[in-house]
């Protein structure tokens, strides 16, 4: 039997076959190869291969090759890393700039990550209605700054329904993961794209300022007009993993552009002389906050055992 994963509750897997019909499937044994770096051989996306059991359920016994995949840092365990989902078309990135608001360091390495891995990037905006004034401006500066790079930015909210239809037209007809912070409001997203979806909506840590889980596993939803959404939990830190020094820069494409006039071809762009890079930061012409998220993924430690708060 051959299908496509559409939930990962962490131990069962649910899959869809050519058929339509759902299974609930567990990873036969020899997928978890010794000395595979990887905490989820299986994920959401996946076209797997399964063997039917007399239970009822099905044992996945192989993986078709993926288009593509994304994946960060697993907790606290530094050698490995999490696979967030597979053979999609784009990501989404739900950011907000109050209550809570996202580090620009979190927003940069999801898109460092995801150009790694070839994925493009839009950046929705959430909870557009909480913002007033000087608020407004900085949505304003935020938007200019990512779309001045390339990327399509869509300030949205489920509450005045501000840029909702532009962010539907984005989805429709596309397979799309979902991701972002804790409390930056993908569910509330989702119910309003996907009728019936009625995902449990979760508050805001007055204490903390930082969202609390609601999804505790990834789903994939399809959407009325067309295309999916893979919703993924939220994530508090998105730790990079084997990201070459001297390829980090590749990932920052306005850094990249202006590394070619530095003086020397292998240049990390910290330190050294002719670096048209810090030159282009002190100028104003690269955001000082690119920058120093570029700097603090060049400072990850392979080693470090804890993720830090990114």
């Amino acid at each position: 039997m051959k299908g496509l994963v559409i939930k990962n509750t962490g131990s069962w897997y649910v899959v869809r076959d050519e058929n339509g019909a759902l299974h609930n499937c567990k990873i036969k044994g020899n997928l978890r190869l010794k000395g595979f770096r990887c905490t989820n051989p299986v994920a959401v996306g996946d076209i797997v291969n399964a063997e039917p059991r007399d239970d009822g359920t099905a044992l996945i016994v192989s993986i078709e090759q993926r288009r593509n995949y994304i994946i960060r840092r697993a907790s606290n365990l530094s050698k490995e890393f999490q696979i967030i989902a597979s053979n999609m078309d784009q990501a989404v990135l739900v950011v907000t700039l109050a209550n809570p608001v996202t580090n620009t360091t979190f927003i940069d390495r999801f898109l460092a990550t995801a150009m790694a891995y070839r994925i493009p990037v839009v950046i929705a905006i959430n909870k557009t209605d909480l913002l007033e004034g000087e608020d407004r401006d900085l949505l304003d500066a935020v938007a200019n700054l990512y779309r001045t790079i390339g990327y399509t930015v869509i300030p949205v909210s489920t509450v005045s329904g501000e840029g909702m239809d532009m962010l539907r037209e984005a989805l429709t007809g596309k397979t799309s993961l979902l991701s972002g912070n804790s409390g930056v409001g993908k569910s509330s997203i989702i119910n309003k794209m996907v009728p019936g979806a009625e995902l449990r909506v979760g508050d805001v840590s007055q204490s903390h300022h930082t969202g609390m889980h609601t999804t505790t596993f990834s789903e994939m939803l399809d959407l009325p007009d067309g295309g999916c959404i893979i919703d993924t939990p939220g994530v508090k830190g998105f730790g990079t993993i084997d990201f070459d020094r001297y390829e980090t820069a590749h990932y920052f494409p306005e850094i990249f552009k202006v590394s070619e006039q530095c003086r020397f071809g292998n240049c990390t762009h910290t330190h050294e002389p002719g670096c048209a890079v810090r030159e282009a930061v002190e100028q104003h012409l690269i955001s000082e906050s690119r920058y120093a998220s570029y700097l603090s993924i060049l400072e990850d430690d392979p080693d470090d055992k804890y993720r830090k708060p990114y």
